[in-house]
Order: C-alpha cells, then sequence, then structure tokens
C-alpha cells in the first residue's frame, strides 16, 4: 500500500466527470482502493474519490463517525459506479472542507436525505438510505465523481473561509465549530 499524491483544485482530473468502472477483475482496483485508504487516513479525511488521486475511475470511498452520525458508525464504504436519488428537495447548510481544496472551508447546501446505489469490489449491488451527515459526505465525495467540488456548491461565496481563522474565532468566544475533512 501507498499515500497517493492528493490533487488540488485546478488539476484537470477534478474538472472532468470521471469513467465509469467496467472490469471489477482488474487487480488494479483493488491495489487503487487499499492505496486511496492508506491516503484517507494519512490525510485525515472521512471519504475520498478517484478523481482526488489523479484516477479518473468512479470510486469513492467514505466512512461516517458514530460522533456525527448520532451514535452509529458508518463502518468504511467502498462504492463503485454510484448513483444517488435525493428523497425530498429539502436542503440543509453546514460547513464542508475538502482534501483537494486545503485549508478552506465555506457553507454547502446538500440534501437532506437520500438514497445512493452502487457496486462493490466483487460487482455485487446495493442500496442505503441515508440522512444528514451520512448524507453530507456521500453528496460530497460524489460530487468529485462528476467534476465538482464543493465550493461550486455554495450558495454564498462569503462564508467560503480559512478553517484555522473560523475555529480561532470560534476557540475565542467559546464557541464549538464543526469542520470536517470531506474528501
Amino acid at each position: 500500500m501507498a499515500v497517493l499524491p492528493i490533487a488540488r483544485m485546478g488539476a484537470e482530473v477534478l474538472k472532468r466527470r470521471a469513467a465509469e468502472v467496467t472490469d471489477f477483475a482488474d487487480p488494479t482496483l483493488a491495489t487503487l482502493v487499499n492505496d486511496m485508504m492508506e491516503t484517507m487516513i494519512d490525510a485525515r479525511g472521512v471519504g475520498l474519490a478517484a478523481p482526488q488521486v489523479f484516477r479518473s475511475q468512479r470510486l469513492v470511498m467514505f466512512f461516517v463517525p458514530p460522533s456525527r452520525n448520532g451514535g452509529i458508525a458508518v463502518p468504511l464504504t467502498v462504492m463503485i459506479n454510484p448513483v444517488i436519488t435525493p428523497l425530498s428537495d429539502v436542503k440543509d447548510e453546514a460547513f464542508e472542507a475538502c482534501l483537494s481544496v486545503p485549508g478552506l472551508t465555506g457553507m454547502v447546501p446538500r440534501h437532506t436525505t437520500i438514497v445512493y446505489s452502487f457496486r462493490d469490489l466483487a460487482g455485487a449491488h446495493h442500496e442505503r438510505p441515508a440522512s444528514g451527515f451520512h448524507a453530507r459526505v456521500v453528496q460530497h465525495e460524489c460530487d468529485h465523481l462528476d467534476g465538482v467540488l464543493y465550493p461550486q456548491r455554495m450558495a454564498d461565496m462569503t462564508s467560503l473561509a480559512y478553517a484555522d481563522v473560523l475555529q480561532a474565532e470560534a476557540d475565542a468566544a467559546g464557541k464549538e465549530l464543526e469542520l470536517d475533512e470531506e474528501g
């Protein structure tokens, strides 16, 4: 396994739609998943998409800590060729961060409830509902597969800020600020 370099905003691979995965028997797919897992852990992210490591493939991984999901963890999930379907038009805004946009954060509106389907490494089909932070992470990671970074989803660019500045201001005011490195 290896820690891979992470593409940053501006890289061409982050601007285009990633290619569908068609060969589930390709041994390089499992190697890529292992390398992405090591990279995500090393970067302290909760998700990572293949384009973020310069691979134009429709592959993402994520996990949800129990502290962000009502005490219930969503274990590491590897999704190939994922599809998201919003279950309502209801959206919520929250701060997002991204390993490809280091140091910055901003308020991003996302659907609050979704269902997502995907293939696993063996090619088996899965479908899951998600809400709250779980839904936010899935949407954030899948955006990478379509060449979209979170600043492109922001409704108000005045909320784009350096995370350390917001954290320092929150600390000085005695407030808690939840900023996540998603992917």
